[in-house]
């Protein structure tokens, strides 16, 4: 065998990311680097990996994206060997890979990663935010090994361990007509420019809160980024809905937001942990969890306000 781990890492960071610029960046080594291994593993399968668009980055030929699943699924292996040896030795060490909410990523990962990082230094998180979708279909592919994540559509197969709920609530900006109260309802807010935060899953669920009551609300704009939708409701475009809570009542551009309180009796979003049910669980993946448990609960949301 004339190929390395290393090389087959440096071919799965080109692959992932479409780009040798963005893989060398993804991993930190050099754009020269990343190229000699593919250059090698081409010579030593006899076949070519990518496709070079030029300034459009990579694209995997039909065979290249059949080497890089085994690719992946050996460095899975290969990090795994690490776990078993840290759990022989009564160690906590090796890589975990953590996908979190899109919408909820920017406030709780970096203090609850940071966190169990201080409390055992031997171990890497590798973090990656995505949409529910996408996150569920990880833990199934076992692609990722744990998600902190909401309680929407899990499937078979998949376990969830609630932590805290997130009830729904109303953002407007300073000079919204309905910036002085303090609680709306869904009614006062149906014939108003709703900006929907346009994900799929987590949209299903802000228009269903008016299907229930019989409304249908009056969609002005969408936006699948959280941070855009932020700034059109401080700028005055209309309201939105939103379950988590920044600590920070500003939106990117230094405009104000503020919580409107929406009464009734609305399901809540439920924010926890979720694993595929069939993993075995290491000794890395447990102590993550009690550490997730331990920082996220109702009186306490890393990067939140709590509700």
């Amino acid at each position: 065998m004339r190929y390395t781990l290393r090389q087959l890492q440096y071919f799965a960071a080109a692959a992932e990311t479409g780009s040798i610029t963005l893989g060398a960046e993804k991993i930190g080594i050099s754009q020269p680097s990343i190229s000699a291994a593919i250059s090698t593993l081409e010579r030593e399968f006899g076949v070519q990996l990518f496709i070079r668009h030029h300034a459009q980055g990579l694209s995997l030929t039909a065979v290249g994206q059949r080497l890089f699943v085994e690719a992946k699924h050996l460095l899975t292996q290969a990090e795994a060997l690490y776990a078993v040896a840290s759990e022989a030795a009564g160690q906590v060490a090796g890589k975990l890979a953590v996908g979190c909410m899109v919408t909820m990523a920017p406030m709780i990962m970096p203090e609850l990663a940071q966190t169990f990082l201080s409390a055992f230094p031997k171990t890497e998180i590798q973090q990656i935010e995505a949409g529910l979708e996408w996150l569920l279909d990880a833990l199934l592919r076992a692609e990722i090994d744990i998600a902190v994540t909401y309680d929407l559509q899990i499937p078979d197969g998949v376990t969830f361990t609630p932590l805290t709920r997130l009830p729904p609530y109303v953002m407007v900006g300073a000079m919204h007509p309905l910036a002085e109260q303090s609680t709306v309802t869904l009614e006062q807010l149906a014939d108003l420019p709703l900006i929907l935060l346009d994900l799929p899953i987590s949209r299903d669920y802000f228009l269903s809160l008016f299907t229930k009551r019989g409304l249908v609300p009056r969609i002005q704009s969408r936006s699948a980024q959280q941070d855009v939708v932020r700034t059109m409701v401080a700028n005055g475009y209309g309201y939105t809905l939103a379950n988590v809570r920044p600590r920070s009542d500003l939106a990117l551009d230094g405009r104000r937001l503020l919580r409107l309180r929406l009464t009734g009796d609305h399901q809540p979003m439920v924010m926890g942990t979720a694993v595929l049910a069939t993993m075995r669980k290491t000794r890395l993946l447990s102590e993550f969890e009690a550490h997730c448990r331990a920082c996220i609960s109702d009186s306490y949301i890393p990067g939140m306000t709590s509700p």
